[in-house]
């Protein structure tokens, strides 16, 4: 980690690609999982990897507000609630609306740019009511730069693979999620819910 220091971008027609990018691959990722009203999307975001850094050093809070344009011109319409994983210094807490956890038991942190990330601390200054919790099971999530999100999402987590596979020059890895199939031999299984949860 190089300090606390925080970083600019020069050039504002990376962020707009960026928040671009953001939009087409959290579009791609609505259709693939089959989102809707009320889900959860855990989002885990290196800024400092948009621009082709290494993660945790390069910290960029107009990218991360970028990001949450990005995501929020999809997912707001469709009444999808956006989980901002933290970075690991706060053991990768989530920030959420309060709406979207009503009965969750909450903990007390409010993100910084170096201590949760730039874009964990552009969602929680944007939120309605932002809250924190040390772990959700969210019904899908994007990666953005290698942030290891599989801790919050629901079981069975399935691979998508998006056109939209980079934000800036960060790798994206995006997931979605289905019910687990139990039981054995004997089992009968829901066909439909192969491709994830009922509307």
């Amino acid at each position: 980690m190089s300090g606390l220091n925080t970083y600019e971008v020069n050039d504002e027609s990376i962020v707009k690609q960026i928040q671009k990018d953001t939009a087409n691959a959290a579009q791609e990722l609505v259709e693939a999982a089959k989102l809707h009203s009320g889900h959860i999307v855990v989002i885990g975001c290196s800024t400092s990897e948009t621009l082709g850094e290494q993660v945790g050093s390069h910290s960029v809070p107009e990218v991360g507000k970028a990001i949450l344009a990005g995501l929020e011109s999809v997912f707001t319409p469709l009444g999808i609630y956006i989980a901002a994983q933290c970075c690991e210094h706060l053991n990768r807490a989530i920030i959420v609306e309060r709406a979207a956890v009503p009965n969750a038991e909450i903990v007390n942190v409010v993100p910084q740019p170096k201590a949760g990330g730039s874009f964990a601390t552009a969602c929680y200054a944007a939120f309605q009511c932002p809250v924190a919790l040390e772990h959700i099971k969210a019904d899908a999530g994007l990666d953005i730069g290698g942030t290891l999100i599989g801790m919050h999402l629901k079981e069975v987590a399935v691979p998508v693979r998006l056109k939209q596979n980079r934000i800036g020059k960060a790798l994206v890895i995006a997931a979605r999620t289905r019910p687990k199939f139990i039981g054995g031999e004997r089992a009968h299984y829901d066909e439909s819910l192969k491709d994830g949860f009922p509307a």
